[in-house]
């Protein structure tokens, strides 16, 4: 299983939420694969990092700084372990928003071993003055060390180890173009396809004791929304359910009935993303309307619906956003099972006068 560990520790708000809590940490870490042959999907990145870390072995060198961006949960994370493991280093794992100052970066460097791995989760969110220190660490590895303040201050150079740094980002936009060029070898994580998510399925619970069939199997891949971490989150709650509810064995039958309990459907969609969905088609006619006031017909912040809802249903062809408001597609009526009015358009046309 491929997955990423966030630095929030609380729980999840969603069954179908990409962060890891507590409990997804403790299992990911019996569950993660060991090395590239082990690890499930991104056939592209596994085979561009195995030439990368191949090369590196052979010429008994550190190998190149490592950027890997993409969505919570498809991998990053054990990617990063995995470069260790295959370079025989060791790693050092921390993230962005614990590095705000660069005396705290610099602490981190000087204490690298030799071939080391740093891996940096987050780090668009790394402070200003500590991501200019990692430019010179990154390329010529070294830093400096002010000692003093004022006119009296001096730069002392520290010289580095050859170590690799792995940069994982869900928001790669957000890096500035000259931390970006440092890394020699970059790559995006994908969204799983659900045959590879039916592997990702059997192999945790092989390792969980878990019984589970190929129907079940691709029952729950199919609610899992392409990703790793949710889908062995939905494993660990319909074992629940079949252990209670059942004999033990995951079919078809025991993963849907189970993931109606949990108020996770066919394609994915949890009790907010329904929401937004009803309240768009049943309220709105389909849109257009705008966010405050889908928001407000949910009962849910402005913020939530945008960042928490809204990617998924966009990325399923369910919502689209235009320049006048939300608005449901097509598929979304087939979805609810709903017949869109002939108009296409909002009942009284007014709800847009709200809208942001």
């Amino acid at each position: 299983m491929n997955w990423d560990d966030s630095t929030d520790t609380s729980a999840p708000e969603r069954l179908v939420g990409a962060s890891a809590d507590r409990e997804d940490q403790a299992v990911e870490a019996a569950l993660r694969p060991k090395d590239l042959g082990e690890f499930i999907g991104q056939e592209k990145v596994r085979e561009q990092l195995d030439l990368v870390l191949r090369a590196a072995r052979a010429r008994g060198a550190t190998a190149d700084h490592v950027l890997l961006s993409g969505a919570p949960g498809l991998g990053k994370t054990t990617l990063s372990m995995i470069i260790a493991a295959e370079m025989g280093a060791p790693i050092r794992i921390t993230s962005g928003p614990a590095i705000q100052h660069a005396g705290d970066l610099a602490a981190i460097l000087s204490s690298l071993q030799e071939g080391e791995v740093l891996f940096l989760d987050e780090i668009h969110r790394m402070s200003r003055p500590a991501e200019e220190m990692l430019y010179m660490a990154m390329e010529d590895f070294r830093v400096d060390v002010i000692v003093g303040k004022g006119p009296g201050a001096t730069a002392i150079p520290l010289e580095l180890p050859p170590f690799t740094l792995v940069g994982a980002t869900t928001r790669a936009g957000l890096l500035p173009p000259p931390l970006r060029d440092r890394f020699g070898f970059t790559a995006h994580m994908e969204f799983y396809e659900p045959a590879e998510l039916e592997r990702v399925i059997h192999r945790s619970a092989n390792l969980l004791d878990v019984e589970i069939d190929s129907a079940g199997a691709a029952e729950i891949a199919g609610r899992s929304r392409g990703t790793p971490r949710i889908a062995n989150r939905l494993l660990r709650r319909v074992r629940d359910y079949a252990q209670v509810k059942a004999d033990g064995i995951i079919t078809r039958e025991i993963a849907a009935a189970a993931l109606e309990v949990y108020e996770v459907d066919a394609r994915g969609l949890d009790r907010l993303d329904r929401g937004v969905l009803e309240a768009l088609l049943k309220l709105f006619g389909g849109g257009p309307v705008g966010l405050s006031t889908l928001a407000v017909a949910v009962g849910e912040e402005r913020e939530t619906v945008e960042e928490v809802a809204e990617p998924f249903l966009v990325r399923e062809g369910l919502l689209a956003r235009t320049p006048r408001g939300r608005v449901a597609t097509p598929a979304a009526w087939a979805h609810l099972g709903l017949t869109p009015p002939r108009s296409g358009g909002v009942g009284n046309g007014q709800q847009d006068l709200f809208g942001a």
